[in-house]
């Protein structure tokens, strides 16, 4: 147990660290942040990805192994503890925590302190003697509590080591493949709910996924109302625009593409030639010489387009409505503004391990502390009065206070002892 507080302790000190020099920024912006040789330790000891490093995992491994010996050593013991706490026979192991003389009838006692089955029995001396036993399951909290925190441990540990995570973007009626899982996602629709003062109000996707094999499962995601398909979680994660990009070559439709801002479609017999969707503005004004938008309605959309001929830019403007691009023999038109959506993808199959450790570990809390295991016995005295004893190896003076009070109700008159 003191090896699990030094590292406990350690790992507290580890995530303080990481919690005060930010995560994944890269080496040059902590070389530009930090003076150089500060950005060199952290990059050196692995401080600018902390809970990936070798040490934080070493540590980790090594609360596991820790956790799970101090499990195995206590279990023999935790078992024979147990097995004397159910037997009748063991009455002389427990050391009385309360316990009173001259009661004439101990089943009325018994039964006072929510004591079930009575065993009778006799002692080593030959006296006639009363058992009973409450809550022994109590006895395995702390160790299940355990066992609950190594799960969570192994299951948090191998997920962070073992989680992909993919991103999947486009617009309603779009066919997606997810990198390379060998699944499709399907975009059956998408919607923007906006309030009155046109800010977002929340984000609604309707997808399907197919396997390999062609099986599909479909759902409805939304902002923190994540769905779960083929072991993977489905997150609505933001938006943007999209729009349509239409290119003719002397008046006949030679392609149609949908492209997102920011992205860019090469013209299919002139590879040189590429148009670049840099942004959109759906209700399109100027605002202090730059472009800008005075609402998120399609009142007046903008196209900020750039012209892009053997990767040099040759031209660059705001398109708006019925206005067209004209480069030699082709003409370029946008049209077909829609929001687009931006899909977050998990896939960690250790998900459950974590979550069974939660569940483990609330069971352990729950027995530890609301099964308060507790023993009473009886011994019959010459006189044929009982002498009864009580023993609970966890909140012992809260057992004395409700077996003082049972004797006055049973007897009405105080514990002798």
């Amino acid at each position: 147990m003191r090896f699990a507080v030094i590292l406990l302790l350690i790992l507290a000190a580890v995530c303080a660290a990481a919690s005060i020099v930010p995560q994944n920024r890269g080496e040059q912006w902590y070389f530009s942040s930090y003076p150089a040789k500060t950005a060199s330790l952290i990059i050196l000891t692995g401080l600018d990805d902390a809970y990936h490093s070798w040490w934080f995992v070493t540590i980790g491994c090594f609360l596991c192994l820790n956790l799970m010996i101090c499990n195995v050593i206590r279990l023999p013991e935790l078992v024979k503890r147990y097995r004397r706490f159910t037997d009748p026979s063991s009455i002389s192991s427990f050391r009385a925590d309360a316990g009173s003389d001259g009661i004439e009838e101990p089943e009325v006692l018994f039964r006072k302190l929510g004591m079930g089955h009575i065993a009778p029995g006799k002692d080593e001396q030959g006296r006639e003697t009363l058992y009973s036993c409450r809550n022994a399951a109590g006895l395995w909290g702390a160790w299940v509590c355990h066992l609950g925190i190594l799960l969570l441990i192994v299951g948090f540990g191998l997920g962070q080591m073992m989680m992909r995570q993919y991103a999947v973007y486009g617009v309603a009626g779009q066919i997606k493949p997810i990198e390379d899982t060998g699944y499709t996602l399907s975009i059956d629709d998408f919607a923007v709910e906006l309030r009155d003062d046109d800010t977002v109000s929340q984000y609604r996707a309707d997808i399907t996924v197919t396997d390999p094999s062609g099986r599909s499962e479909s759902a409805e995601i939304s902002v923190n109302n994540p769905a779960k398909l083929f072991g993977m979680k489905f997150y609505q994660n933001s938006t943007g625009w999209a729009a349509s990009v239409s290119v003719y070559k002397n008046g006949e439709l030679l392609q149609k593409d949908v492209i997102c801002a920011g992205e860019y479609v090469t013209v299919s017999d002139l590879p040189d030639l590429a148009v670049y969707l840099n942004a959109f503005y759906p209700d399109y004004i100027m605002s202090e010489g730059r472009p800008a938008t005075a609402s998120g309605r399609l009142n007046n959309p903008g196209y900020l387009y750039s012209i892009y001929y053997r990767s040099q830019i040759v031209g660059m403007n705001v398109l708006l409505r019925d206005e067209k691009i004209t480069v030699d023999d082709y003409t370029i038109i946008f049209d077909e503004p829609q929001n687009y959506t931006v899909i977050q993808i998990k896939r960690d199959p250790f998900t459950s391990i974590a979550f069974m450790g939660g569940i483990v570990v609330m069971l352990g809390l729950m027995i530890n502390f609301y099964m308060l295991a507790r023993v009473l016995w009886a011994v019959r005295n010459q006189d044929g009065s009982w002498s009864v004893y009580g023993y609970s190896p966890k909140g012992g003076s809260i057992f004395r206070d409700e077996f003082e009070k049972a004797v006055q109700a049973v007897d009405g008159k105080p514990d002798k002892r």
